[in-house]
């Protein structure tokens, strides 16, 4: 397997100047980036929050969205593992470069679905064989087996990587800066039937909530000593997850209070902001577009 990096190098410094370029303009900033971050007993940060705050929020999300998904569909179908490098970086130094996301924050969102991603990568990767195998990449005696990793089982796992992880970065693009009323809002002009709209919106929001519920909870048991030992927080950690669920419920309701006091009848409705497309945007995202598919052409088969 060999990887072209010739046509992935220009993606790769460029991405290599923006990170340089952005740690030289907040050199001596020592604070959390734009003032929120992880602290101590704090449920997870909500997707909105860094999308709020993201260094594009002002661009069209109708042209955010459909560039995300042209970049995650190439992906997956090209099948390329020059073309998914290009993604990576392309997407990466957009949300964390131009949106001015901090890097360690882009790398601890990354951290569970690339745990995933390892875990499942390592089966592919590795097989078990009972005899010696030659013309293979490794071949450790354990015992009385041997771990055998072979040309195409490496072949299968980088391509496997670089698709998902393609894919994952053009995701993080569109989520990281983009509100999700605003996810919403495009799908519904996209014509998207109304109650997979409101149901995907109701399943998001309360995500968070059982998030925070769990967080409080956590805190209170924490606060009792909850957790000073291994068996006392087996004991919290079951009466966290018998009570969330009631509590959870409870919080949902009082959310369905509050939007009816605001004459919910049926249909969620939102408050837009006009964002007009740059043209110059559309000429860049046109660009990126075209030389993945020239990448491909030229790499396909070789």
């Amino acid at each position: 397997m060999v990887i072209h990096w010739l046509w992935v190098l220009p993606f790769v410094l460029l991405l290599i100047g923006g990170l340089i370029y952005k740690a030289y303009k907040h050199r001596g900033e020592h604070h959390h980036h734009h003032g929120f971050g992880h602290k101590h007993g704090e449920s997870t940060i909500a997707v909105d929050t860094y999308a709020y705050h993201s260094g594009i929020a002002h661009w069209n999300p109708a042209f955010k969205v459909v560039l995300s998904i042209v970049l995650l569909l190439f992906c997956v179908i090209a099948d390329s593992v020059e073309v998914s490098l290009i993604i990576i970086c392309f997407t990466t130094f957009v949300t964390v470069v131009l949106g001015d996301l901090s890097f360690h924050h882009y790398f601890e969102m990354l951290t569970i679905p690339l745990v995933f991603l390892i875990v499942g990568s390592i089966i592919i990767l590795i097989n078990f064989s009972w005899t010696p195998m030659t013309n293979v990449i490794l071949c450790l005696p354990v015992f009385n087996f041997f771990i055998i990793i072979t040309h195409e089982s490496l072949h299968v796992t980088v391509h496997l990587w670089a698709r998902a992880f393609g894919a994952l970065s053009a995701m993080y693009m569109m989520s990281l800066s983009t509100m999700s009323n605003e996810i919403f809002s495009v799908l519904r002009k996209a014509h998207v039937p109304a109650l997979i709209i409101e149901l995907m919106n109701m399943i998001y929001r309360n995500i968070f909530i059982m998030a925070d519920t769990q967080s409080r909870m956590r805190n209170a048991a924490e606060s009792r000593l909850g957790y000073v030992d291994y068996r006392t927080s087996l004991k919290s950690f079951g009466n966290t997850i018998s009570n969330l669920f009631i509590v959870s419920l409870k919080r949902s309701g009082h959310l369905y209070d509050a939007m009816e006091a605001r004459c919910y009848d049926g249909e969620l409705l939102f408050l837009e902001t006009e964002k007009p497309i740059n043209a110059k945007l559309v000429v860049m995202a046109l660009a990126v577009v075209a030389y993945c598919v020239l990448v491909w052409a030229m790499t396909r088969g070789v």
